[in-house]
């Protein structure tokens, strides 16, 4: 006798049968589908079947029937995300620098879950991302979801923030101060998440890596700096910060060849003025902070491109081309304390209006 606790799982038990085991290419007869059925302890009869499908139709749930020759078999129709979509999703966790290997083993499991067995095999491949290297930091997550908590409950956190040691472990930084920020938003830049605050000791607008973030707590006061952000734009905060290293902004003028329109629009945006010179060149105007990063991306772009203004940039710009040059001119040359403390990956001087807190 069938148990009449399971039989009134029997249509629950069919979505799931049908959600996992079929899709558009793979569907299941009624006996291969009351098989299964069989297989929890759930009898069908034939009768029955035919109505628990239509139950499940009139409920929203597309159920597709297809007739080969003699047979007619059932699959899964439209689901919640596309294969395609579920896809990208996978792509974006496997190629997301901040999310750790374990992290991204466990997201892949979940998503697959979205598909059906057969779709979910497709799953299983490997994206390749030059140069990237997984966190470590298994907490960030929580952290996330932390500062979310923070800026909907209106209060502001207290933290400690990390840095890399020449042993490669990480320390506190500034000897285990603790950050009083005022958390406001969070940003996704250069495979990072950043928190984007005001710090209530400095009253001014920093940025934070996330996964840098250390004994993050709530606290019951209340967030500062709302005058300061608000007619704040995150899209334009980071768009100007290469490398979300910070400094003051300025009005950059350049000079292009033609040939470079798409990466300066690639980089820094649509908006940006195109006015041409003459049939090989044009002259833009945009709005950055003028950081060691920027010039560097500049100069990466090779003699196609050339900075014109303000002259304060220009100079900058001569200045760290002389400076690279004496590296060079002997190899072997040890670079100097104050080239070290400069110019190595600690970035420019934190003497800005921003804090560069990504090193």
């Amino acid at each position: 006798m069938a148990d009449r606790g399971l039989q009134k799982q029997k249509l629950l038990w069919l979505v799931k049968i049908l959600y996992e085991n079929t899709d558009d290419e793979h569907g299941l007869s009624q006996r291969e589908i009351c098989a299964l059925l069989r297989d929890k302890g759930i009898f069908v009869e034939r009768k029955t079947f035919y109505s628990d499908i239509k139950t499940l139709i009139d409920f929203g749930i597309d159920v597709v029937k297809v007739k080969e020759g003699r047979n007619t078999f059932y699959h899964m129709g439209s689901r919640e995300f596309e294969l395609a979509e579920v896809k990208l999703l996978v792509d974006l966790v496997q190629s997301s620098k901040f999310i750790t290997d374990k992290k991204s083993r466990s997201l892949i499991g979940k998503l697959e879950k979205l598909t059906g067995v057969h779709e979910a095999k497709e799953l299983q491949r490997q994206v390749i991302v030059a140069g990237r290297i997984k966190s470590e930091n298994e907490s960030i997550y929580y952290t996330v979801d932390t500062f979310h908590d923070a800026i909907n409950r209106d209060v502001s956190v207290t933290f400690n923030y990390s840095q890399w040691n020449m042993q490669k472990k990480c320390e506190l930084r500034h000897d285990g101060k603790l950050y009083t920020v005022s958390p406001w938003a969070l940003s996704w830049s250069e495979g990072n998440y950043y928190l984007i605050g005001f710090d209530n000791d400095s009253r001014e607008i920093r940025h934070y890596r996330v996964d840098k973030i250390v004994k993050l707590n709530l606290t019951e006061n209340q967030r500062q700096g709302r005058k300061a952000f608000g007619q704040f734009d995150i899209a334009s905060y980071t768009k100007r910060l290469f490398g979300m290293f910070g400094g003051e902004e300025k009005q950059v003028s350049l000079i292009a060849e033609n040939n470079m329109v798409g990466i300066l629009i690639d980089y820094l945006g649509r908006d940006i003025p195109i006015n041409p010179i003459d049939a090989d060149c044009f002259e833009t105007e945009v709005s950055v902070v003028p950081s060691n990063q920027f010039l560097g991306w500049i100069l990466s772009l090779g003699n196609g491109i050339k900075i014109t203004g303000p002259e304060e940039v220009v100079e900058n710009m001569a200045k760290m081309l002389e400076e690279r040059m004496e590296v060079y001119k002997d190899k072997m040359k040890k670079p100097s304390r104050a080239f070290s403390r400069t110019h190595c990956a600690t970035g420019e001087p934190a003497t800005s209006n921003y804090s560069y807190l990504n090193s």
